[in-house]
């Protein structure tokens, strides 16, 4: 890259760089843009400011806006062989006895679709899609009532939250549609915000996240837990170094699923 740039030209040349790789340190700016580290951390400062990147500890990861849902179907055919993944190491921490919370979504179904049909649990969930696809099991799966929201395939609303205010889990698995070290995990619906966050808060044990590699660096609109209140994460190989790094920092249990391509 050329010397001598402007302000709004280097920040220019950061935001190209990043569309392409994501994920960048202030050392490797530094020496495609010919400044100083220290010129690099204002500019990332400044560019943080405008909702464009997330600093992080000697980089930036680049933010990505999600303010409405896709439709299921839409994400359901997204990175399908790591979802599925990623739910059969989810069920690999189930054990005998236990109660659990499973929020809506994709990777969540691939969860459910997982559970041995005989297993001595009992599933709480919203999570209309996957009810469907299970058909007949052995174990207790039981569907929280409210509103039906057609984009997810899914209920949420007053009559779940009543039904999660007179049960305890002593494991939770969510799924959620972006995380980010600065915003969370965060969904782009209210109402299985607050349906997320009512089951985090009515977990007596572990809470784990299930997302693919695609989620991280995502920001939508509403924020259901800090990276620090979740206990463990399940991702896929896809998860790149810097991010690992970061992670590395946090008091969570980071799980890699096997992904067979």
């Amino acid at each position: 890259m050329s010397k001598n740039l402007i302000p709004a030209q280097r920040r220019e040349r950061i935001q190209e760089y990043l569309a392409l790789q994501r994920i960048v340190s202030s050392s490797e700016l530094s020496r495609l843009l010919s400044v100083s580290e220290a010129t690099v951390r204002r500019d990332l400062e400044w560019l943080e400011k405008q909702g464009v990147l997330e600093r992080t500890h000697g980089g930036a990861i680049l933010s990505r806006r999600m303010r409405t849902e896709p439709q299921y179907m839409q994400r359901a055919a997204r990175n399908v062989e790591e979802k599925r993944a990623i739910g059969l190491s989810a069920v690999s921490f189930l054990e005998e006895g236990d109660i659990v919370f499973i929020n809506s979504g994709t990777t969540t179904t691939e969860m459910i679709k997982q559970i041995p049909r005989d297993a001595n649990i009992t599933v709480f969930t919203n999570n209309l899609q996957a009810a469907l696809e299970v058909g007949e099991v052995g174990y207790e799966l039981i569907l929280l009532g409210g509103n039906f929201q057609p984009t997810s395939n899914s209920v949420a609303g007053r009559f779940a939250l009543e039904i999660l205010d007179q049960v305890y889990a002593n494991k939770t698995f969510v799924s959620v549609d972006g995380v980010s070290l600065r915003h969370g995990c965060t969904v782009p619906s209210s109402m299985e915000a607050e349906l997320i966050r009512k089951m985090l808060e009515r977990t007596r044990g572990v809470r784990t996240l299930l997302v693919d590699h695609s989620k991280w660096g995502v920001v939508s609109n509403f924020e259901v837990a800090r990276l620090d209140q979740i206990h463990r994460l399940i991702t896929d190989d896809g998860l790149d170094r810097h991010t690992r790094e970061m992670l590395d920092n946090l008091p969570i249990e980071v799980v890699i699923a096997n992904v067979k391509r």
